[in-house]
């Protein structure tokens, strides 16, 4: 195996199903500075793999063969502290979201998974890393300031308008997304979005996306007839 720069991020997989855990593979190494130093099924291959490989980040299902995600999690930050948590599950009940709160996850992403979703917690994870780089690099104390750069990643924004805007997000199309998806609550699908506003599909998806990694929005799956099962868009305001 070839060494990687000592300045990308190590990711560990955990994951019952393995067709799975390799898909999101692929997914973390499309990110610039991540990479995958390891694939766990299950709970006795996640602790050898977190004691041997000590990884920066950890990507875990909830639903793990005699265990449970969140057992794991809280064992990693007892006993990992210098490793972070991304939970990428099924589960959407409230309680296990409450619980990986509670116990110090850096987010949760619900399946199935999208890459731009995981591409932009992936982003922030690196940006609060190099923040927390070049605080402990200075004379070991920090302003206000400092800390709340540090901890806007968990404040919830008064709006989508209120964050900066990445790269390919306008004010004005995302305004016009917000204001279709407000006007229609039972949700939206990607293309119904383009359609009212005037956009190619892929342009209404990136802007959905994007909502849905602020916590503006969120998706679910609908089951038509016949064809592939599409992601119902939805407002939370």
């Amino acid at each position: 195996m070839n060494e990687q720069p000592s300045h990308e991020i190590t990711v560990l997989i955990v994951d019952d199903d393995p067709k799975i855990a390799e898909i999101n593979r692929r997914f973390v190494e499309k990110v610039p500075g991540f990479s995958v130093i390891g694939i766990a099924t299950d709970e006795s291959q996640a602790r050898e793999q977190l004691e041997i490989l000590g990884p920066q980040l950890v990507l875990l299902d909830i639903y793990i063969p005699n265990s449970n995600g969140i057992d794991i999690l809280q064992q990693i930050r007892r006993h990992h502290r210098d490793t972070e948590v991304i939970m990428i599950t099924a589960a959407k009940e409230i309680e296990p979201v409450r619980e990986a709160v509670r116990s110090g996850a850096f987010d949760y992403i619900i399946k199935p998974l999208v890459f731009n979703r995981l591409q932009e917690t992936l982003l922030r994870f690196r940006d609060f890393q190099q923040q927390l780089q070049r605080l402990g690099s200075g004379s070991g104390q920090v302003a206000q300031d400092d800390i709340d750069r540090l901890l806007a990643r968990t404040d919830k924004k008064e709006g989508p308008s209120s964050a900066p805007l990445p790269k390919g997000i306008d004010k004005l199309t995302l305004d016009k997304v917000v204001g279709a998806l407000s006007s229609t609550p039972e949700g939206m699908t990607a293309d119904g979005v383009a359609k009212l506003i005037g956009v190619s599909r892929s342009t209404g998806r990136r802007y959905l996306e994007h909502l849905v990694s602020l916590g503006d929005v969120y998706a679910d799956l609908s089951y038509g007839v016949v064809g592939r099962p599409e992601r119902v868009y939805r407002s939370r305001r």
